[in-house]
């Protein structure tokens, strides 16, 4: 899959595993070091994030790699599926590249038969809760390594067919 966006951004899918991709996963989890003094801890199977069952994108700005995010599987039976790994490089931030990223990672887990999008961040990322609150995703529990952490936010949105979202349902 390859689309485009407009500013010459490009979304592509690779498999996790892919050195694009591991680039700015490495990128990720050093400014988890840098927010949090350590990287995160939940277990990740490169696998979880290949079709049916998840995918993995990574945005290019005019050929250079600037962003990526991807979906896996979450509940089984439940419909979920559990954002992780979004990220931008800070030389392309505040540009609403992560909108463009978050727009079809929901877009794809919903055609996928997802019904409910997941995901834990932290009390220490202002703006990507910034982000969730602008695009519709509400507080709900815990879950994963990170359950009880005091840190740990944890949001989510229900999903339907077309890609658009109903908010506030999501936990029920």
């Amino acid at each position: 899959m390859s689309t485009s966006a407009e500013r010459g951004v490009t979304l592509r899918q690779v498999g996790y595993a892919d050195p694009v991709a591991q680039h700015l996963i490495e990128r990720v989890q050093q400014e988890y070091v840098v927010r949090y003094g350590g990287r995160d801890e939940a277990v990740v199977d490169p696998a979880e994030f290949s079709p049916p069952h998840g995918l993995f994108l990574v945005a290019e700005v005019d050929g250079v790699p600037a962003a990526c995010g991807g979906w896996r599987a979450h509940r089984a039976g439940e419909g979920a599926a559990e954002l992780k790994r979004m990220y931008v490089e800070p030389d392309f931030r505040r540009r609403g590249l992560s909108r463009v990223v978050l727009a079809e990672l929901e877009r794809t887990a919903a055609a996928a038969g997802h019904t409910q999008l997941v995901l834990n961040s932290g009390d220490r990322q202002p703006e990507a809760l910034a982000l969730y609150a602008r695009e519709g995703y509400t507080s709900g529990p815990g879950y994963g390594v990170y359950a009880d952490s005091p840190e740990a936010v944890f949001l989510g949105k229900t999903l339907v067919a077309d890609g658009s979202a109903v908010e506030d349902q999501w936990a029920s």
